[in-house]
């Protein structure tokens, strides 16, 4: 049970002209008022490690937690991002969803707020009344009519005692920092979502160059492998290889095509714009690996947004028991009302026309056949299932970042081991592409070699391309940027560590 002396010492003004007796009965019922049955919060123990297991080679970063999050794209070098990160941020239709979201919670609580002061109330009332004389025949009727009017003013105030109330505000306000985390995630996945769409439609145009060229390629090689044919150098079957080859490029490109309209689309949705209004040209390639340096494990508790959501709703767990234990408790509501009535209303307010009532009342359930200890029971269980969902939270936020650490490291390996491929590939093409011209290998051995180089241009570019979207999943693993500003854009309260949840 916890005792805040500071809210109940800004009551004392308004004993002002009680008796003595009087303000020192008011003062015991504020300092009650002010206690709460029911556990204090503690942060439920998490097993974290002390480094990551795919961290070797990686610089831990000093983040400042408190701050808001950087501007982690503009680390890939692409203006074009820049831009749509920033029109994300203004027109995005999911992120208002959130932000609609978190407004609504922080509502809930000045609701809750709102139950610890009184409630007062007032009403007019003017009544019109008058009563018809019976009179002989042929005589004019004699009737007299009169205006009563009323004034009152009611207060009614239910007293926290066992701390219901404050048990309420403060699930409530948990609940509203959650929202605040869970509005501060959705940021962060839907700019993640458009880094990564962007990353992939810029390297479609970096598959699409590469695949024009070799469609102007292979239409070359075809018009020369049919006019050799034309002057029975060379055989039918060398026409049909390569046009083969070169309708099979062509279609390689269309399809690409189509990938990358997709990805234009997704892009205008995301910025909230329709996609027949919306347009990116294919233009030079600038996106660059960004520097990522490693954070610590324990850093995830505060860095990442729905790490700091689960937590805040372990808190507003917890609260809600102490709800439910209050309900074991009488409950103590003040309540009073100040009138006048009379007629006319010149004379409305003499002191002779006053009523006033002033009251308490206690108020106790005597049997509810096990209700109340089933409502303790399902909070608790509620709270054990968030406590639960935090633990797993924590464990998901550690997994993804050791899969893009290995990813990062093996794509790092695959992409050298990729480069020696294509220089081998390049020079295996030209080479059996010489050997063909001096007529000492067949057509088919050309086919094959173009088709492997081909083969290797392309996971060359899908290598490079999956290094950079790795790089944008961690970054979202590890909570955001290290321009000097933070990844977690909620700033949680401080909580105690290392102890039980629960009392």
């Amino acid at each position: 049970m916890t005792t805040d002396l500071t809210t109940s010492a800004q009551w004392i003004p308004a004993f002002a002209g009680m008796t003595k007796r009087g303000a020192y009965a008011a003062l015991l019922i504020g300092l009650l008022s002010s206690c709460a049955v029911g556990p204090d919060y503690v942060r439920p123990t998490t097993d974290i490690p002390a480094s990551f297991k795919e961290q070797a080679g990686w610089k831990v970063a000093a983040p400042n937690d408190a701050a808001p999050r950087g501007a982690w794209w503009q680390d890939f070098n692409d203006p074009t991002l820049d831009n749509l990160q920033d029109r994300l941020l203004q027109t995005n239709q999911s992120l208002r969803v959130a932000e609609a979201n978190y407004r609504q919670a922080t509502a809930l609580t000045d609701q809750a707020q709102s139950q610890l002061f009184p409630t007062v109330g007032a009403s007019f009332d003017a009544t019109r009344s008058g009563t018809a004389n019976s009179a002989p025949t042929g005589a004019p009727s004699n009737s007299t009519a009169r205006t009563s009017y009323r004034a009152n003013a009611t207060a009614n105030w239910d007293i926290d005692l066992w701390g219901r109330i404050r048990r309420s505000i403060e699930a409530q306000d948990e609940s509203a920092l959650a929202s605040a985390a869970d509005l501060a995630n959705a940021r962060l996945s839907l700019q993640a979502q458009l880094a990564s769409a962007y990353v992939q439609l810029r390297f479609q145009d970096e598959f699409q160059r590469l695949l024009d060229t070799t469609v102007e390629a292979y239409a070359r090689s075809l018009q020369i492998t049919q006019n050799q044919y034309n002057v029975g150098l060379v055989a039918r079957s060398d026409v049909d290889q390569a046009e083969t080859q070169l309708a099979q490029t062509q279609a390689q490109a269309i399809a690409n095509q189509r990938s990358r309209a997709q990805l234009e689309h997704a892009i205008a949705v995301l910025v909230g714009t329709a996609p027949a209004d919306f347009t990116l040209k294919p233009t030079t390639m600038t996106l660059r690996m960004p520097p990522i340096p490693m954070a610590l494990p324990s850093t995830l508790l505060e860095r990442r947004p729905d790490v700091a959501s689960a937590e805040r709703r372990v808190a507003s767990a917890n609260a809600e028991i102490g709800v439910a234990i209050a309900a074991w408790f009488p409950d103590l509501s003040l309540s009073g009302s100040y009138g006048v009535s009379g007629s006319p209303i010149s004379k409305l307010f003499r002191a002779s026309n006053v009523a006033w009532s002033a009251g308490a009342s206690v108020a106790e359930t005597i049997f509810d056949a096990g209700a109340r200890s089933a409502r303790i029971d399902q909070a608790r269980a509620a709270y054990d299932g968030t406590v639960a969902q935090y633990r797993l939270t924590v464990l998901g936020a550690l997994a993804q970042v050791e899969d893009q650490l290995v990813a990062l490291d093996t794509l790092k390996r695959q992409g050298e081991a990729q480069a020696i491929a294509l220089r081998a590939a390049r020079s295996a093409e030209q080479s059996i592409i010489d050997q063909y011209r001096a007529g000492r290998v067949a057509y088919t051995s050309v086919v094959q070699a173009q088709a492997q180089a081909l083969q290797a241009e392309q996971s060359s570019i899908t290598v490079r391309q999956n290094q950079l979207l790795a790089a944008v999943v961690l970054i979202q693993a590890l909570g955001g940027g290290w321009d000097g500003t933070s990844a977690g854009a909620v700033v949680q309260p401080a909580a105690k560590t290392d102890a039980s949840a629960r009392k």
